[in-house]
């Protein structure tokens, strides 16, 4: 017999009865009736019921181990009675009656229980997440990413994508967020970067002659954590692609990403190919998003010539100076009471914005102090072209572009929150395309890149020798499931004029451009053929298919928001020895 089981926790069936069995694993819950002993045993596969008879050894050495001490139990498969069943378990038809026990490690005093999915706070769970990692719902959410890479894994080399590593000690970039740096001990004073992602390499992989590129790709950003973001490292499914269109990249990639989440969507509807395709533009105008989550079928709608010179001062204002009046519309909620109204403006208020205006409809009547200015007339011309219905709602945001493009987004998000209109048990995937190559940075008082500088600009070099950059769009594309931005991607500036003429307007000069980019555009200088990608996120992607609000809970060893391990106390302090071999001295902050 084995040295430690003949068989896993989760395996033995009513087939089995009879046989002696050896079992390993933790004690998950002990449970004592009227001195017969039942221990839940617990591995990775599953959990196997336990029996201790009163008096025995067995049960004297069960009975002194805490929860979560590992043990190898030598017994005989029972059955249990009819009314002992759990059908709840797949192992739940049968019993093993402990003839020996061997204690392999015993547990002291936990720090968080694993039985039971009860919350704890995040420090606790973070020093000591190799216990929080044995509790069953995080546990199968890691054992779920195995399998998410797997099939992603499977689908790239069926579609003939080949996988290749690319570096993780490279060059600094100035573009994009902070790098992680890394001293050099034989070139003192000068420092590798860890890549943001793989970009520069996947392009010269694809100069290099391999036609299609993937890998499941380590990416490091020193930037601040969010729900949807780790702070430090992520991964990503890199893809590249030779001779391609963007509608071949979305070919390409809709299979895959469709494929994968109706495999692992347990019932829950997904969007078919082809995913639908959005231009920017409308989504900041449809959805005040360019993440839209198509769950919600609320759509936001333009009225800032119903404002323009009206009897409603306050938007007549914002509009004489330029600004938008956007319409939310709130189906049904004529009948809620004024307090959800005011709520929604005390709401906008939190976010930091001036607030939300509204007109509630109820049998027919509309009222609240914007149809009170507006009158009767201007305010039954503005439901007509919104469509309202005689108890339906509508929410306003005013001010410039961007602000009421932004807070519109928010209120529609949240008015189908409350109003239970969010499609449940359901993925909606969309492109959101063409999006503009620039954009002008207020504070930096200048044209710059607002996506990818190594995108193609839509219409080439003669869009940028004559077009206005803010006029100019990109072949520039993400990828959206149910709010949630999985990836970003492009077609690339494979061409070394076009790329000195897109950075030249965003002020760099070609010797910047071949210093901080040598390796891509002397690289172009030698034939590179058309070609684009994609990067969707694994750690996005693991997120969504488990149902879960935050990304900590589908990475094994997360840190925490401040970028802190506080399993392992990184970062941590070094030795002077290993300062003097890097050639570095510790400054203090001021």
């Amino acid at each position: 017999m084995h040295a430690y089981r003949t068989h896993v926790c989760g395996e033995l069936r009513a087939s089995n009865v009879g046989e002696q069995v050896k079992l390993s694993g933790w004690i998950h819950r002990k449970r004592d009736h009227g001195g017969v002993l039942f221990v839940d045993l617990r591995d990775h596969y599953g959990i196997t019921q336990i029996v201790a008879k009163a008096g025995s050894e067995p049960l004297r050495l069960l009975d002194g181990l805490r929860a979560e001490s590992v043990v190898t139990i030598v017994g005989t498969v029972v059955a249990r009675g009819p009314e002992a069943t759990n059908p709840n378990l797949p192992t739940g038809e049968i019993e093993v009656q402990a003839d020996e026990v061997i204690v392999q490690s015993a547990a002291e005093e936990l720090p968080l229980p694993v039985a039971g999915e009860a919350e704890y706070p995040e420090d606790i769970r973070l020093r000591y997440r190799y216990l929080d990692l044995r509790r069953e719902r995080l546990h199968a959410n890691i054992v779920l990413r195995s399998r998410v890479i797997s099939s992603i894994r499977r689908r790239m080399i069926d579609q003939g994508f080949t996988e290749f590593q690319t570096p993780i000690l490279t060059a600094s970039s100035p573009e994009g967020a902070r790098d992680y740096l890394v001293p050099s001990r034989v070139h003192p004073g000068k420092f590798y970067a860890l890549p943001q992602a793989p970009q520069m390499f996947k392009q010269l992989i694809m100069v290099a002659g391999f036609d299609r590129y993937f890998q499941i790709a380590p990416c490091f950003r020193d930037e601040d954590a969010r729900a949807d973001r780790s702070p430090g490292e992520f991964y990503q499914l890199d893809l590249e692609m030779s001779y391609v269109t963007q509608d071949d990249v979305f070919a390409a990639l809709e299979p895959v990403l469709g494929g994968l989440f109706e495999e692992f969507a347990n019932g829950k509807a997904v969007t078919p190919a082809p995913f639908p395709r959005i231009p920017f533009a409308e989504a900041m105008l449809l959805y005040g998003s360019d993440k839209p989550d198509l769950r919600n079928p609320i759509l936001i709608s333009d009225v800032t010539e119903h404002f323009r010179g009206g009897g409603f001062g306050l938007f007549a204002k914002i509009v004489e100076g330029g600004g938008v009046v956007r319409a939310i519309p709130a189906p049904g909620a004529g009948v809620r009471p004024r307090s959800f109204f005011d709520g929604m403006n005390e709401w906008a208020r939190g976010e930091g914005h001036a607030g939300l205006g509204y007109i509630n409809i109820k049998a027919g009547e509309a009222g609240g102090p914007i149809a009170k200015n507006l009158g009767d007339e201007a305010t039954a011309e503005l439901i007509r072209t919104l469509g309202l219905g005689p108890d339906d709602g509508v929410f306003f945001a005013a001010g410039k572009e961007s602000q009421a493009a932004k807070l519109a987004g928010l209120a529609r998000t949240r008015v189908g929150e409350e109003l239970g209109l969010i499609e449940q048990d359901a993925f909606r995937f969309c492109w959101i395309v063409d999006f503009p190559m620039y954009e002008y940075d207020e504070d930096a008082k200048k044209i710059d890149f607002s996506h990818n500088p190594f995108s193609m600009p839509q219409g080439e070099l003669e869009a940028l020798e004559t077009k206005d950059p803010l006029d100019i769009l990109a072949y520039q594309y993400d990828i959206v499931c149910n709010g949630v931005e999985l990836s970003s991607g492009a077609i690339r500036n494979h061409r070394p004029d076009i790329m000195y003429k897109a950075f030249e307007i965003a002020g760099y000069s070609r010797a910047e451009v071949d210093t901080n980019f040598s390796g891509m555009i002397n690289a172009f200088k030698y034939g590179a053929p058309p070609h684009g990608g994609s990067a969707p996120g694994i750690d996005r992607i693991v997120m969504l298919l488990a149902g879960e609000p935050n990304i900590r809970e589908v990475v094994l060893f997360p840190m925490n928001q401040k970028a802190e391990d506080l399993m392992m106390n990184a970062p941590s302090e070094v030795s002077a020895k290993q300062l003097r071999e890097l050639h570095i001295r510790i400054v203090d902050p001021k």
